[in-house]
């Protein structure tokens, strides 16, 4: 990987020369391994360790397909969905891979005893496929996660709503957590140039995910004026929420779990703010039974906040533990849109609130093409920032698994791949020399963690 890493650092390599390099046969790659699928049997979610089922180890580079490009990966990023993949939850995500494999000849590499993790990357393309013309050796990219064919009519409105739709890396193999990746030529977005490798590769499925539940016509469609709710408000998913809001001319209603995420979203803009960890919320009694009244002490605060106004849009992720607290809070007529349910999936809340108040539940499932391709265009012009806190080598990816998994994080965690050293990738000095402040807003330097 030595010559490859050497000539896209260098300023005189030709786009044809990198081309023309030669692919190893192999490369790293962060991996979970069928053959420890029940490797967490029994155990309760909070007692498992995603370390234990991450390995770094060399996996064989795959074919490029006719629509497909390889791409030599600089940094990537944590998701939560690599943290359901190494905790086999709510199941391996091997069959995933064996059922993709069955779509089409080329999709059977998919099939293997090893799956590399991972839905977010920035790099250079290093191989395109016979059929790619979007795409060439020496482009510098950032990927969306959406994996889609598209040979069904049903996803020609939204191809979301495609049967065939499934995540790159989560559901495909290949993904950007490894020096080498495989993905879709239709995957593929500009990087933007101000931004180093790792910070272009953090925002892709967060930020994108956000956009769509928050200002598509897919999601909430919000408008000017909205107060909308964001819980998790200084995570990966909530800091981009937050910024799109105060783009949006909503007003964002930020909840987080500590003084120190206070003051980062509001240092992003945000004025309304929720401590959780001060008001001491607890939306269940036991494991079984939630507690109205905790959901009406929330929603005073709330409306103290608000000068009486009820959320127009509750912006939901972390699910059951939440969910019936964001039902009951969302103003009448108003919408809870929801994805990800990183607490827990079987939701619970009380109906009544819902139907007799005219609310809407709206699921949403990462993004279009478009809608990732639009988000990508909101960094690139500056308008909304990256929120990467720490960068840790690949080598180190279960830590930083564990650290998303275990919520001791800010915004997003970056992964160098290839990339030798951080702060590198950078192309646009004058750009990026603007927003300077915002883009270092949550960056941790110094310490074990940070790089």
């Amino acid at each position: 990987m030595r010559h490859i890493v050497e000539a896209i650092v260098s300023d005189d390599v030709s786009p044809d020369e990198l081309g023309s390099l030669p692919v190893p046969e192999s490369y790293r790659g962060a991996v979970v391994l069928a053959a420890e699928s029940d490797m967490f049997a029994g155990m309760a979610t909070r007692e498992k360790n995603p370390a234990k089922a991450l390995h770094i180890q060399q996996v064989p580079t795959p074919e490029v397909g006719p629509d497909e490009v390889l791409v030599a990966v600089m940094a990537s990023s944590i998701n939560y969905n690599t943290v359901w993949t190494a905790l086999f939850e709510p199941m391996p995500t091997f069959g995933f891979l064996q059922r993709y494999a069955k779509t089409a000849p080329g999709a059977a590499q998919h099939d293997r005893p090893f799956h590399v993790v991972g839905s977010d990357l920035s790099g250079v393309v290093l191989r395109t496929g016979d059929a790619v013309r979007t795409a060439k050796p020496g482009d510098r990219v950032v990927a969306h996660c959406l994996n889609v064919d598209l040979t069904a009519p049903d996803g020609h409105a939204d191809s979301m709503l495609d049967p065939e739709q499934r995540i790159w890396g989560f559901e495909t193999n290949y993904g950007g957590l490894g020096e080498l990746a495989l993905v879709k030529a239709n995957q593929l977005m500009p990087k933007p140039q101000h931004l180093t490798w790792e910070e272009a590769a953090c925002s892709g499925l967060v930020h994108s995910t956000a956009y769509r539940q928050l200002v598509s016509r897919n999601g909430a469609d919000m408008k000017q004026g909205d107060v909308v709710l964001i819980w998790g408000a200084a995570g990966g998913l909530g800091s981009y929420a937050t910024q799109l809001v105060l783009n949006g001319g909503g007003i964002p209603v930020c909840v987080v779990s500590s003084p120190r995420k206070a003051e980062l979203v509001r240092s992003m803009g945000a004025e309304l703010v929720i401590d959780r960890s001060e008001a001491g919320f607890r939306f269940w009694s036991d494991e079984h039974t939630q507690n109205p009244k905790e959901w009406k002490r929330f929603g005073a605060q709330v409306r103290d906040l608000t000068g009486g106004a009820d959320p127009d849009i509750v912006f939901e992720h972390p699910g059951r533990e939440t969910f019936g607290a964001s039902v009951y809070v969302a103003r009448r007529g108003g919408t809870i849109v929801t994805c990800a349910s990183t607490s827990g999936y079987e939701h619970v809340y009380d109906n009544r609130h819902l139907w007799m108040r005219l609310k809407s539940i709206v699921g949403t499932h990462f993004a279009n093409y478009r809608e990732a391709w639009e988000a990508n265009r909101l960094i690139s012009l500056g308008m909304v920032h990256p929120t990467l806190s720490t960068v840790y080598e690949l080598a180190d990816v279960g830590k930083a698994v564990g650290e998303v998994h275990a919520n001791r994080h800010d915004g997003k965690v970056g992964v160098l791949c290839l990339a030798p050293a951080a702060d590198l990738g950078v192309d646009d000095d004058e750009t990026r020399a603007r927003h300077l402040t915002q883009i270092n807003r949550f960056r941790v330097r110094g310490g074990e963690k940070a790089l």
